[in-house]
């Protein structure tokens, strides 16, 4: 089986190299030299390079020459692991197995962008990994595998981003075989689901008017390799990356108000309970009585 694979972040790396240890025959890689927005951003050039697979740098994937280059490798299947452009139907349609692309959650629910991030600010309590046979359609076609993993409070990107890394590498090891001797399955995906829309830097902002579980939630889902949440203090944007949940001896006071200040930890009145600030940036550290915005 002909594979040619199609990736461009840190999880794209690990599944390339996962492919090859399991001496799958990868026939050509596609990659990007650089990124802007991608936080995980990996260029999977020096593998390919390693291993004597041919690499093309692509920025358009859908362009003509991508297209053609792809066509030339003739490829039985495509994996699709971490771009985040849509493929579309001529690359869709060029290879006899189709595309089998992936994503962080348990299609059909949750389709759509930043599905770690949403899962850990929304606090829920499970989600899962899906690999898909890609369609027109983002997120929606049938669904190769799906392996669910536990979310819990003390959670953060980087290890919810472990675990989504653990649970695709013992999918690979399912699929891959089947795949190679023609016996796998596809299941439809079942139910209307939802789509999370993108997020924006004021989705990363924390509102002490929230209750310290949900401040919690927010700066632990957007930790290192994201981009970090942040709060505005007199009038400039500090980033947090570090956070307690606390309790608070009086209600009376307003959220935001700075309760307790030194060089190991911020207390701030959340509206319910308190929030302690373990790790930031913060230029001046804000004075007892202030406010937090």
């Amino acid at each position: 089986m002909r594979v040619l694979f199609i990736g461009t972040v840190y999880f794209s790396r690990v599944m390339l190299e996962k492919l090859i240890e399991l001496n799958t025959n990868v026939i050509g890689v596609i990659t990007k030299k650089e990124s802007s927005f991608n936080n995980d951003f990996e260029d999977l050039s020096p593998i390919a390079i390693r291993n004597n697979i041919p690499y093309q740098y692509v920025q358009d994937i859908n362009d003509p020459s991508s297209v053609q280059w792809i066509k030339q490798r003739h490829p039985d299947i495509i994996f699709c692991f971490g771009w985040s452009n849509l493929i579309k139907y001529e690359i869709l349609n060029c290879s006899p197995m189709g595309v089998v692309g992936f994503h962080p959650a348990l299609l059909p629910y949750n389709r759509g962008r930043h599905p770690l991030i949403w899962a850990k600010v929304l606090g829920l309590k499970k989600s899962g990994t899906t690999f898909f046979f890609m369609d027109e359609g983002a997120d929606r076609g049938d669904i190769l595998n799906q392996k669910e993993f536990e979310i819990l409070f003390e959670d953060t990107a980087a290890t919810l981003y472990d675990k989504m890394i653990d649970n695709a590498l013992k999918q690979v090891e399912l699929f891959l075989p089947k795949l190679q001797k023609g016996n796998y399955s596809r299941l439809k995906q079942l139910g209307a689901g939802n789509t999370w829309r993108k997020r924006n830097s004021t989705d990363g902002l924390i509102d002490f008017r929230m209750t310290n579980e949900s401040i919690c939630n927010l700066v632990r889902g957007l930790s290192k390799p994201y981009a970090g949440a942040h709060c505005k203090y007199k009038g400039a944007e500090f980033k947090v990356w570090e956070v307690q949940m606390a309790d608070s001896n009086d209600d009376n006071l307003e959220p935001g108000k700075v309760l307790e200040s030194d060089e190991k930890k911020i207390k701030v009145k959340a509206s319910i309970g308190a929030i302690i600030i373990t790790n930031h940036n913060f230029s001046e550290l804000p004075e007892v009585g202030t406010y937090i915005k």
